[in-house]
């Protein structure tokens, strides 16, 4: 125990005291500066202390930090909305702000059952997502989280009508095939899962465009997400994206979505949203959705404190002013390509199974042998390990333990937007001297 009274998130270590951020770099209380290769986890899209986003939330905040939205709309509220709208894959109109990312999930599953309800299908109540696939750790977001090391301790408590099918991982194939001659067995897994369970029962297929930090930024073969989306759509089933990691300009696009032409019948944002200044996360749904649900029950059954939030609207109004200005969408597809090439030389290292990414949000795995893709004991903490020593040479990952289910090692990078090709360059040479050293 440390003589804080913070109810901390790590017991196994003493950290470091951060005080300060600029740009990529963050500094801690001794002085050292560390290289944000991850944003945090993958959030701090536009790099630390900027200006204009503390300007906006500091003028709202003195303007007006607080109206209940069930008793006044706000300026600040309405035209975040607009701004979405002209961004999000077609069809998306309606915006319900909310904190985190887990709180949307939440929302957007609610949802999902109250456009069912509207409709007449009392029946349809049931969700489909994937294994290690990650969505949130409220209870419900939880529930349809696949990632088993979370759930497990909670497994008296989730919902069992939620329904996991396999992920989109060709390097670990659930089915021991190889993409293309698997012609998308694992997409097909969902009508397999709706026919069994009944089609009439299933209300919405979650999933990820491109898997997050469960398995470390897997970019599923380009057809898959249309092969599911067609299949929801035949099925009648609500088909709900989560790009609270990818959204926001993460893969090079606004959203992950237009990479595969995808139309989702409801969309869930987060992270980059607010990127990092504030919470902030929001559920975009199409217009006849909410019209149908207001008619039938007066207004969507949810609530939260702190949704519609003027302040966290000011922030996210800010990020997307910054974004657009700054032209930072083609400065992510090429540094997202630099980075790809830089790291590429990483796999001819005995250790390193994959090294996978799109834009600016790239995995690497970590193997005992290459060759069989034989995964380390989860007991030699290979991924905390490599983290304390890439942080002590002053790179900060985000760690991706159990890529294999429960084993298996992976680091994901996700710097902010802003990286310089001389910072890529010195993050990846860093990496690569650690992992040489480490292995």
């Amino acid at each position: 125990m440390t003589a804080s009274h913070v109810f901390l998130r790590r017991w196994d270590k003493t950290l470091p005291t951060a005080v300060r951020g600029s740009g990529i770099w963050l500094e801690d209380v001794d002085g050292k500066r560390y290289l944000d290769a991850c944003g945090g986890p993958i959030c701090v899209n536009l790099g630390h202390s900027r200006e204009e986003i503390a300007k906006a939330i500091s003028l709202q905040a003195a303007c007006l930090e607080y109206a209940h939205p069930t008793m006044f709309a706000v300026p600040v509220v309405e035209q975040l909305a607009e701004r979405l709208a002209m961004i999000t894959p077609p069809g998306i109109e309606r915006f319900y702000f909310l904190s985190s990312g887990s709180e949307a999930v939440e929302a957007a599953i609610k949802f999902a059952r109250q456009v069912h309800l509207a409709a007449g299908r009392k029946e349809r109540y049931r969700v489909i997502s994937r294994w290690q696939s990650y969505h949130g750790c409220t209870l419900g977001a939880l529930s349809a989280t696949g990632k088993s090391g979370m759930r497990k301790p909670f497994t008296p408590l989730l919902s069992p009508h939620i329904i996991h099918i396999p992920p989109p991982y060709c390097l670990r194939c659930h089915y021991k095939l190889t993409f293309p001659a698997c012609n998308l067995r694992c997409a097909y897994a969902l009508e397999d899962a709706i026919n069994l369970e009944g089609s009439e029962t299933i209300a919405a297929f979650i999933a990820e465009p491109v898997c997050g930090a469960t398995l470390a930024a897997v970019v599923p073969p380009k057809e898959y997400n249309q092969v599911v989306a067609d299949i929801c759509r035949r099925h009648g089933v609500l088909f709900i994206l989560d790009e609270v990691m990818t959204g926001m300009g993460r893969t090079g696009t606004w959203f992950a979505a237009e990479h595969f032409g995808l139309q989702p019948d409801i969309i869930v944002l987060g992270k980059g949203l607010g990127g990092g200044y504030l919470p902030l996360s929001a559920i975009g749904c199409r217009e006849e959705q909410v019209s149908s649900v207001v008619d039938t029950f007066g207004g969507f059954i949810h609530g939260h404190t702190f949704s519609h939030h003027p302040v966290t609207a000011a922030a996210g109004l800010a990020v997307m002013d910054i974004i657009e200005r700054e032209q930072l969408l083609p400065q992510v597809q090429r540094m997202g390509r630099l980075l790809g090439e830089l790291l590429v030389p990483l796999t001819d290292h005995p250790h390193v199974a994959d090294v996978r990414g799109i834009g600016l949000m790239w995995g690497i795995e970590f193997v005992a042998d290459q060759k069989t893709c034989t995964s380390f004991s989860r007991s030699e903490k290979v991924t905390e390990r490599l983290f304390d020593a890439l942080m002590k040479a002053g790179i900060l990952v985000y760690k991706c333990a159990g890529v294999a289910g429960n084993e298996g090692d992976a680091i994901m990078l996700g710097p902010p937007f802003i990286i310089t090709e001389d910072e890529l360059s010195l993050m990846v040479h860093t990496l690569r001297k650690v992992v040489e050293d480490f292995f």
